[in-house]
């Protein structure tokens, strides 16, 4: 009995050793990662400072795609966030063993992406001075927001997501704040002990967190159908061809999963090899989760059927004309690219043999935000581009302004998400060493 004792405190010592190794001091590699990614982020700011000195015809929306880029970018961002709350609370709450590998990257992406997603309503508007009259804020002058509009919805739904994943992502992170004050000297140890609330984990504090755990799950998981359903009704509530359709709300909210889902595998793979975590994150790990990255692929794959033949066996000519306009119009490179990146190339998920191949998996799963990148692009420019009048259509072209700030948004959230790497615990030790 005393040898087995001896080696379980053996193996959770490893565990809180080799995943602290990754708080140590960091290489040429990531410091020269960290400064482009700075780079990028500094580009967009400068680009965005630029719009609202100058005004938005830098950009290249015009009439009648009033809406672009930029939208786009909102859309993606808020749909990359979802994972995080997929793979932390739904699989918690089902008791998902693999989960311990990828939820804290999962919840520290779910709120970079948020931030990031939350420039770009400021960004579109313009005027960033007047953002306040999104807010619900009370005035002598009566000039109350308008909560008939989706993006009032939106400051909502995305402000809740927010903080919600945040004390989500903090509250799991507690007990590990803890093995870190005390494995770790100096200011540094003193900062994750005043991080760590105190916890000295007695029987009673750890039954007061798994209460807390369990109900901050079960109160997030409805987030993953609400925030995005409520994003999606930005579109559907409208009478534009291609955006008013019921299907929207599941249709969105699948596709969040699936590009969330996906953003996860292109950050775990690379994070698991250069901070040594092969015996903590397994093949057998990135083959659970490339399941659930297939399930959504074929959920998508259904709505994108339903939607069209909607479109074309239905009593509307605008709708079968703008289906027409998205697969055989201006957009129907991009929409060829869509379909092969978010239905074709995910069936490969279904040979085990590429399953756990990880080279593979890190390729498809930046093609699958490509893909869902550019199947937001469609939805909202193709639509606007080809509406019921045809004297107003036109076709949209992109700018370097815009172009630069879509790139800029990945070097924010990069840079975020390499900053948590190195400041905080990029696994779940509890969980891990409970599981052990």
């Amino acid at each position: 009995m005393r040898g087995e004792e001896q080696n379980i405190t053996t193996a959770t010592g490893r565990v809180e050793k080799d995943v602290l190794a990754a708080l140590g001091r960091p290489g040429l590699r990531y410091l020269a990662g960290v400064g482009l990614c700075a780079l990028l982020a500094l580009m967009l700011f400068i680009l965005w400072g630029g719009l609202a000195l100058r005004g938005l015809g830098l950009s290249g929306k015009n009439h009648p795609v009033g809406w672009a880029m930029l939208i786009t970018n909102f859309v993606f961002w808020v749909g990359i966030a979802h994972s995080g709350t997929l793979i932390s609370a739904v699989l918690y709450l089902f008791r998902a063993r693999f989960r311990t590998s990828f939820n804290r990257s999962a919840e520290a992406m779910t709120v970079f992406a948020l931030l990031v997603a939350s420039l770009f309503p400021l960004i579109h508007l313009g005027r960033v001075w007047v953002f306040y009259y999104l807010l619900p804020y009370p005035s002598e002058r009566l000039i109350w927001p308008n909560f008939r509009s989706p993006l009032v919805w939106d400051v909502f739904a995305v402000t809740t997501y927010l903080i919600v994943s945040l004390v989500f992502f903090y509250v799991g992170m507690i007990p590990d704040l803890a093995i870190a004050r005390r494995r770790l000297p100096g200011l540094r140890g003193r900062t994750y002990g005043l991080l760590s609330l105190g916890w000295q984990g007695t029987v009673l504090q750890w039954r007061h967190y798994g209460r807390l755990y369990l109900f901050l799950a079960a109160f997030a998981t409805p987030l993953v159908a609400s925030v995005h359903s409520i994003v999606s009704w930005d579109f559907a509530v409208s009478i534009v061809p291609g955006w008013h359709t019921t299907i929207f709300a599941p249709y969105f909210v699948a596709g969040a999963i699936f590009s969330g889902t996906a953003m996860v595998i292109t950050l775990t793979i690379p994070m698991r090899r250069w901070l040594r975590l092969e015996p903590y994150i397994t093949v057998d790990h990135f083959e659970a989760i490339a399941k659930i990255l297939l399930f959504t692929s074929l959920i998508i794959t259904y709505t994108y059927l339903v939607e069209h033949g909607l479109s074309l066996y239905g009593n509307s000519p605008f709708e079968r004309d703008q289906y027409l306009y998205r697969a055989l119009g201006d957009y129907r490179v991009l929409f060829a690219i869509m379909i092969v990146c978010n239905s074709l190339l995910p069936l490969t998920m279904f040979v085990r043999r590429l399953r756990r191949n990880l080279a593979w998996l890190f390729i498809l799963g930046i093609l699958v935000n490509i893909g869902m990148w550019l199947e937001r692009f469609v939805i909202i420019v193709a639509s606007l581009s080809h509406d019921y009048d045809p004297y107003a259509w036109g076709t949209y072209n992109f700018s370097l302004v815009e172009f630069g700030i879509t790139v800029g948004s990945f070097g924010l959230f990069f840079l975020f998400f390499l900053l948590f790497v190195r400041l905080l615990p990029v696994l779940s030790m509890t969980e891990i060493k409970e599981h052990q």
